[in-house]
């Protein structure tokens, strides 16, 4: 566990709509995202195939972002003074959670098969760590919640060699949450990573767990995902971001404050890219009405600028 380093981080620009990553807007969010004491960020886009079973990710087309404004959001973070972890994602056109995407163990004549995917899924992948190379990202996801794909090791493995050489910086796997301790092949990353959206009052037991695996394969880890709505009900169900229930800035609050008592006494766990930052912010004066993962203007933003302020200052 080599791999010191403390991330106070924050998922930026999701999904990733083609247009929304350049100009005044998409400035103002990251810079006030930066007044958050953020030193990192994890700039994330994505591309849709058009189904579970489609063996075709067509990431060069619209709504996905173009390679400028990818390398714009890399550069205007660089220029905040914030590291950098490119994280490119595949989602499903027809609103199918991507963790479903999946074929038949087998390959059988006829059917669409894990090796077609791969062979586009890896032409999406190398195509983004070529990027991250260039303009000097500090780290590259590799995947993000594909919990179907865990499973086929031997094509996880050799993606992972082949964007090696194009790519020479730290590479994770953001695991879907309670599947740390499934994945066979976290040797082959740098650091483990996975979504923390734990329940409130649970993160004790789930540490716990997380810790045995990070021993278990004497990696790094952090959480490449966590947080939770500022709704009603949501710090017990805090991935579902569709759950019903009123605004409430104080159930986001409480969660934090719940997350980081927990994760604060645990030195080897390395941080956090919490989810989510926008590229296109609401109004400052509409936070109390907004219902969703971005803290800014509500209340969850002083607890997390005083978490991560005093997480690096105690590292210096």
């Amino acid at each position: 566990m080599s791999w010191t380093e403390k991330v106070c981080g924050m998922t930026w620009g999701w999904t990733g709509v083609r247009g929304t990553w350049t100009g005044e807007a998409a400035e103002r969010s990251m810079e006030e995202m930066a007044k958050l004491g953020v030193n990192w960020t994890a700039i994330a886009l994505s591309a849709l195939q058009e189904h579970p079973q489609a063996t075709t990710i067509p990431f060069r087309e619209a709504p996905t972002v173009t390679d400028d404004e990818v390398r714009w959001a890399i550069r205007k973070a660089k220029s905040l003074g914030l590291k950098v972890c490119l994280k490119p994602v595949v989602n499903c056109a027809n609103g199918t959670w991507r963790a479903h995407i999946g074929f038949f163990d087998n390959e059988i004549p006829g059917e669409p098969s894990w090796r077609e995917w791969f062979a586009s899924y890896g032409e999406f992948i190398k195509h983004y760590a070529a990027i991250a190379k260039e303009e000097g990202c500090e780290m590259f996801c590799i995947g993000c919640e594909m919990v179907q794909t865990d499973k086929r090791e031997s094509e996880w493995r050799q993606l992972i060699a082949e964007v090696r050489p194009l790519y020479d910086g730290l590479l994770t796997y953001n695991c879907d949450k309670y599947q740390e301790g499934y994945v066979n092949w976290w040797d082959a990353v740098d650091i483990i990573s996975s979504s923390g959206y734990y329940p409130i009052g649970e993160w004790e037991r789930q540490l716990d767990r997380i810790e045995a695996v990070a021993t278990k394969w004497n990696k790094p880890f952090f959480f490449m995902e966590a947080g939770c709505p500022s709704r009603e009900g949501s710090p017990h169900r805090p991935n579902d971001w569709s759950l019903p229930g009123g605004p409430s800035e104080e159930a986001q609050k409480l969660y934090y404050e719940d997350m980081f008592a927990a994760t604060s006494k645990r030195e080897w766990m390395r941080g956090f890219m919490l989810w989510d930052w926008p590229a296109k912010l609401y109004d400052a004066s509409e936070a109390s009405a907004n219902d969703d993962y971005c803290m800014y203007g509500k209340q969850a933003a002083a607890v997390v600028r005083e978490h991560y302020t005093g997480w690096q200052q105690n590292e210096r």
